[in-house]
């Protein structure tokens, strides 16, 4: 047979014996369009055969996989087979194409794994990859350093980390804290106003606000915004070898990073949870005033009668706890980081969940604290 830019004869002889001979330039893409062709020159079943090269003038990888191939088939119908004449590069590529025995191809499919061995293993990789009690120790560690001398903290940090997981967040902050307060009256209202106890709205928006509502919003709001941004910062230092930089400065990573942005957490939540409070009743207040015709003064009167110092003071102190469990948490994932960009995206993903989850358990610990102290 002939194509454009190779020829193959076939050549039989006694006992059984044939002779491919190759000539021209073999490429894959034109050996492959007639490689149905060649295949069926081998129609009989000789019980040698010999592929003669020695009029090939140049052959790439493809052509060459194709005729190993083709070797290959004829020595498994139990044929002997042989590549012969083939000089220079032609003979170069097929000693580097054939210089490994072809490997059986399995075909097995893969094993399906049960959810529950499947939720274990993850659950094991992530403790594995976590490292969390090594972290908890730096940070006990670095702890005692910073109290004997805290002067080695960055303090130049704190304040432009504060202004950044403060300030910057402050707008949604008010927006979230004052749309739960429209809706937290908004559902009581359809229920007191069945009974005339339109003024309780006020307690109701009051205690929910001031106890759980304002510190636990404050704080997801803050975990989606500065806890990400901390561990992706974090991450990307680690996967770029910033953080080693600064141990060969000789620089303690937890000293210089880590610190910082605990402080600022742990000194802006609160000011935020105080806020978020306000903001939160003012949408009460503009639910009672617009929805249960009650005024201005009724309303501030009722919430000063509901609230007590301990329900204000309560809030800050959860929200002084979810700042230390964000940071500490965006800043372990951080430092975990391995794996390039990619690395960074699962950090910044598993410091959100890992804090959003965490938010929800201390907030529940904390109820049943209040709740069996009587507080």
């Amino acid at each position: 047979m002939e194509a454009p830019a190779f020829r193959v004869e076939r050549v039989d002889s006694g006992d059984h014996q044939t002779e491919f001979r190759f000539a021209g330039r073999l490429s894959f893409r034109d050996l492959y369009a007639s490689w149905s062709q060649v295949r069926g020159l081998l129609r009989a079943h000789p019980s040698s055969v010999r592929f003669d090269l020695s009029g090939v003038e140049a052959l790439d990888g493809g052509a060459t996989a194709l005729l190993l191939e083709l070797k290959s088939e004829v020595m498994a119908k139990g044929a002997e087979a042989d590549i012969v004449g083939a000089q220079g590069r032609v003979r170069a590529m097929l000693e580097l194409y054939g210089h490994h025995p072809p490997r059986p191809c399995l075909n097995q499919p893969p094993q399906r794994i049960g959810i529950l061995d499947q939720i274990g293993r993850e659950t094991l990789t992530m403790v594995a990859d976590s490292n969390a009690l090594d972290y908890l120790g730096d940070v006990v560690v670095a702890a005692g350093r910073a109290i004997r001398a805290p002067r080695s903290i960055n303090w130049h940090d704190v304040g432009r980390l504060m202004e950044r997981a403060g300030a910057d967040g402050l707008p949604i902050v008010l927006l979230i804290s004052f749309l739960v307060g429209l809706v937290t009256a908004f559902q009581a209202a359809v229920q007191l106003r069945q009974f005339g106890a339109n003024i309780f709205v006020a307690d109701l928006v009051a205690l929910s606000i001031t106890r759980e509502l304002g510190p636990l919003m404050t704080a997801i709001i803050v975990a989606g915004r500065s806890g990400a941004a901390f561990s992706a910062e974090l991450g990307t230092m680690k996967v770029s070898e910033e953080i080693d930089a600064l141990r060969t400065l000789g620089l303690d990573p937890y000293l210089f990073l880590v610190f910082p942005r605990v402080i600022a957490l742990v000194l802006v939540m609160p000011i935020l949870t105080v806020l978020a409070d306000i903001v939160g009743i003012l949408g009460g207040l503009l639910v009672a005033l617009l929805g249960l015709d009650l005024t201005v003064n009724a309303y501030l009167l009722e919430t000063h009668k509901a609230l007590a110092l301990w329900d204000v003071g309560s809030g800050m102190l959860k929200s002084v706890v979810f700042a230390l469990n964000v940071s500490l948490i965006a800043c372990q994932r951080g430092l975990a980081t391995r794996g390039g960009a990619e690395g960074v995206g699962r950090s910044t993903t598993s410091a959100v969940v890992s804090s959003l989850f965490a938010l929800v358990v201390i907030d529940a610990l904390f109820t049943m604290l209040f709740n069996a102290f009587g507080l």
